[in-house]
């Protein structure tokens, strides 16, 4: 058999067993059931030597608006270390809405992240969903034209329900989203 087909049965197979545990998790109990803001980062920076920005797309899944008012990343070996994007994002019950920003580096602070951007990766985009966070640091799919993988940190979140004058701060993961082409 195959190398690739090997590694995508061994992906396949822990994605499996993954998705399974969630399975019988209570739905309730999960920490991305809790929170009703999901959001996605991108820049064009992470591919190329550029200075381009950064852009985040949020969607509120709650019948309240939102305001997205920070993402805070820090170095997981040293909290003083960190880069907070200030957003003051509105998002309207059960919308989507974005914001383009200066760029801020968010490449810091956590090895898998460092050596797989030392290791010919391209970070692709990084938000706070995914299949299951226990896939992390594993090649999800392995085909001729391409492989993914991924890695997670924490972030600190804080946003506030219009509508109730709620305010929520909370630590949650985010998944960094890399690909890159096979070798010839």
């Amino acid at each position: 058999m195959p190398k690739a087909s090997i590694a995508m049965l061994i992906a396949l197979s822990a994605a499996s067993q993954a998705f399974a545990q969630g399975l019988t998790t209570p739905v309730n109990s999960t920490q991305e059931a809790d929170y009703p803001i999901k959001y996605a980062i991108y820049s064009s920076a992470w591919g190329t030597r550029s200075d381009a920005g950064l852009r985040l797309v949020a969607q509120n899944l709650s019948e309240h608006e939102i305001i997205l008012e920070s993402v805070l990343f820090q170095d997981e070996e040293d909290p003083k270390t960190q880069a907070q994007l200030k957003l003051d994002l509105t998002v309207r019950p059960n919308a989507w809405a974005e914001k383009e920003m200066s760029y801020v580096d968010l490449l810091f602070g956590n090895d898998c992240i460092g050596q797989t951007m030392h290791q010919d990766w391209k970070l692709v985009e990084i938000s706070n969903y995914t299949l299951n966070p226990s896939v992390r640091g594993l090649i999800i799919e392995d085909t001729d034209s391409f492989r993914i993988y991924q890695c997670v940190r924490n972030v600190r979140v804080s946003w506030v329900d219009t509508e109730t004058g709620e305010k929520s701060d909370y630590t949650e993961w985010v998944m960094y989203h890399f690909e890159r082409p096979r070798p010839n």
